[in-house]
């Protein structure tokens, strides 16, 4: 394992599995129909899911393909998406535990490989993005979707402190120019890119299930942002909950 980042994100995601089951934009349904049109997968290919979870992506695309194996490095995680998995009938999924950093799987391997939303934990991008190339046939493809930042540093350095009090596990989101040149460098080419948006509860995004010490410190960094980044985040109360903008990248590349 490569270290604390890794050891931060299994305490992290052991204790807040089960809201990971149903949290609204993880399991967003819309969202995920949309990731299974970008790529096109084909019936026959052989996926592979890194950073899982409970198995959104997993499941999203099983029907779609051959068989879908799902990595995570949270052993609570995957019990959650194995009983998920039992529940729905999902007979071509499997699911196991491995590092994105060390993936035990032979290079040449999978047709597909997606990754979403939890690259931003990774301690190392670059050699996850290697990993996944590796285990890639050539002209297999890529689909990473997840946490990303605007083009602008103020924005971005406050999200980033935002992120970090949710959970410390938190490495880093990328901006869309940032995916389309770490890309390149690992060897793929970018296919489809879409940048979107999405209005957030704090509560949802950034407190739930945070310990209050930290929650009341989200607060206080919502509560005096700038006039710049209060707009630029739209934060702005609604029905008694405050509201936020949520920035995130989709991002298709083929294997050169």
């Amino acid at each position: 394992m490569t270290g604390s980042i890794e050891d931060a994100a299994r305490a992290s995601f052991s204790a807040r599995a089960e809201h990971y089951v149903t949290s609204a934009t993880h399991a967003d349904p819309d969202r995920l129909a949309h990731l299974v049109d970008l790529v096109g997968p084909r019936p026959g290919w052989r996926a592979l899911d890194v950073g899982t979870g409970t198995g959104h992506t997993a499941f999203a695309f099983a029907p779609a393909v051959g068989w879908v194996v799902g990595v995570d490095l949270t052993e609570e995680m995957l019990r959650r998406a194995e009983r998920v998995r039992k529940d729905r009938g999902y007979g071509n999924v499997e699911l196991r535990v491995a590092d994105v950093h060390h993936m035990p799987f032979a290079a040449d391997e999978f047709d597909l490989v997606t990754c979403r939303r939890a690259a931003h934990h990774f301690s190392d991008i670059r050699r996850a993005l290697g990993e996944m190339h590796r285990v890639l046939k050539p002209g297999g493809r890529l689909l990473i979707d997840d946490r990303a930042s605007p083009d602008d540093d103020e924005v971005d350095e406050v999200l980033h402190r935002l992120d970090v009090l949710h959970d410390p596990s938190h490495v880093r989101q990328y901006r869309a120019g940032e995916w389309r040149d770490m890309l390149a460098t690992a060897g793929f080419e970018v296919v489809a890119l879409e940048e979107y948006e999405q209005h957030r509860p704090a509560s949802e995004a950034f407190t739930n299930g945070v310990p209050q010490d930290r929650a009341d410190q989200v607060h206080a960094l919502l509560r005096d942002l700038t006039p710049r980044q209060r707009d630029a985040l739209d934060v702005r109360e609604v029905d008694r909950e405050l509201y936020s903008n949520h920035f995130y990248v989709s991002v298709v590349a083929d294997r050169r």
